[in-house]
């Protein structure tokens, strides 16, 4: 009885305590990963060449394979669009957390198409990293409710470390 009490305590202990046993990450490597999300926005549809949103999601990321870097973290981002004249130009900044509470804040932008993504800064592990990322939109997916919105997209690129 005693030794199987000790057995159920350790492995309690082992199951909620994952990052005290998991491996140091690479200081350098490669990432793909899908992160989905949904938000609200607001929306000025003042023409139909003239519209501007900003909006809000919050999402999660899963790393192919799976047990990669950035594997399941979330995020919160704040951002708008515009379309002014058939111009189409957006900015966003999000805020990720990992499983350890290190952060990383990210900036995206697009113009003509394409989305350039930037990292800003990071806390703990994160603190200096470098990125370099390709992203490809996967969406955008049908409103289930006036005013939301869901949508996911795919994320390869390196990543190196202090």
């Amino acid at each position: 009885m005693e030794s199987a009490c000790r057995y159920a305590i350790a492995l309690i202990i082992f199951a909620f305590a994952p990052s005290v046993f998991a491996a140091e990450l690479p200081k350098e490597g490669n990432f793909d990963y899908t992160a989905c999300w949904s938000g609200t926005s607001s929306t000025i549809s003042f023409s139909k060449t003239h519209t501007a949103r900003s909006y809000e999601h919050t999402g999660s990321i899963r790393s192919n394979p799976p047990g990669g870097i950035f594997d399941k973290d979330t995020f919160r981002c704040v951002g708008m669009n515009a379309s002014l004249g058939g111009k189409n130009t957006g900015t966003t900044v999000c805020e990720s957390i990992d499983r350890d509470g290190d952060k990383r804040l990210s900036y995206f932008s697009t113009a003509e198409g394409k989305v350039t993504r930037e990292s800003v800064a990071g806390t703990g592990k994160y603190d200096g990293m470098v990125v370099s990322a390709t992203v490809q939109p996967l969406g955008p997916f049908p409103v289930i409710k006036e005013g939301t919105f869901q949508d996911c997209n795919h994320q390869t690129g390196t990543y190196k470390l202090k």
